[in-house]
């Protein structure tokens, strides 16, 4: 049944992939209209989240930024499908790197662990191996579809980066640390644990949510350099990224230090134009167990 799916489906994600821009926009504008005036997906959601994080806006305020969020989202996830015939000249026209130049003198001294958020394109993040001499990994989440997730990770090897899924990342990253191979890995870190599960309580967008900090860990552990990956859309199509150190000694950071400097340059990111983050997550819904769970946490 799988590969029945793929088989139907593949064919149809590759025509979208190679229209012209123009009707390959005007599609996602289509795409856009029915989500957002006819199906409604998670509208009820995202309003939610805006209204949860900026209480100093006002209804129409919101809805505008609500719209414009749709919009972009549709426009992301069609660019992830025109990610499988992108090259390597198109993305990097599409894609700036201003600041390449951080990466490859923090590498010359140990490998890095790039952290970012769900803000603007992150999957044209990965084209960021193309600019750097260290092997390039991707932390993921694995597709169920096993024919969907070969794909996937034969696209991301145009861009020489490996895919590794959660599970994997800490034996990958051992390994190459002992054996004293250089690499960078690139993380989404700003999801939501689980609230039983949760590793650390804290603020973000001025409410307290449990927060992951495998990242911070590892670093420390592994001793990485962090550094903040801030992407920006400068207009449709067209991103710019910039690279922000955090750390280039995460081992004698103080605990939590690395977690709590990457939201705050989240916070600044989303702050700055809040219709590029994917607000479809329910990123503040353990909150109602935020003064239980927090106190527990922080006593223990």
């Amino acid at each position: 049944m799988q590969f029945v799916v793929f088989i139907l489906v593949y064919p149809i994600l590759w025509v979208i992939s190679i229209l012209p821009y123009s009707l390959f926009y005007f599609l996602s504008d289509v795409i856009f209209f029915i989500t957002y005036y006819i199906i409604g997906y998670r509208k009820k959601v995202v309003f939610n989240n805006l209204r949860l994080v900026f209480p100093e806006k006002t209804d129409d305020e919101l809805i505008v930024v609500q719209r414009d969020f749709y919009k972009h989202m549709i426009d992301m996830f069609m660019e992830m499908v025109k990610t499988m015939s992108l090259s390597k000249a198109e993305v990097k026209k599409r894609y700036d790197v201003k600041n390449i130049e951080v990466l490859r003198e923090i590498e010359k001294e140990k490998s890095i662990l790039i952290v970012c958020s769900h803000y603007a394109n992150w999957e044209w993040n990965v084209s960021i191996n193309n600019y750097v001499d260290g092997k390039g990994y991707a932390v993921y989440q694995k597709i169920m579809n096993s024919y969907f997730d070969d794909w996937v990770k034969k696209v991301r090897a145009r861009w020489n980066t490996t895919l590794i899924t959660k599970e994997e990342t800490i034996k990958t990253v051992f390994k190459n640390v002992k054996d004293n191979v250089r690499s960078i890995y690139g993380m989404v870190s700003d999801q939501s644990p689980q609230a039983h599960r949760a590793p650390y309580w804290t603020d973000f967008m001025g409410i307290t949510v449990p927060v992951f900090n495998g990242a911070e860990m590892m670093a420390r552990k592994m001793d990485l350099a962090v550094v903040f990956l801030k992407v920006s859309k400068v207009k449709r199509g067209y991103y710019k990224a910039e690279f922000i150190p955090i750390s280039t000694d995460a081992k004698n950071t103080e605990k939590n230090e690395i977690t709590n400097q990457f939201l705050r340059l989240t916070e600044q990111q989303i702050r700055e134009k809040p219709e590029h983050y994917l607000w479809t997550h329910r990123r503040w819904k353990h909150r109602d167990k935020a003064d239980r769970d927090y106190k527990v946490k922080k006593d223990s």
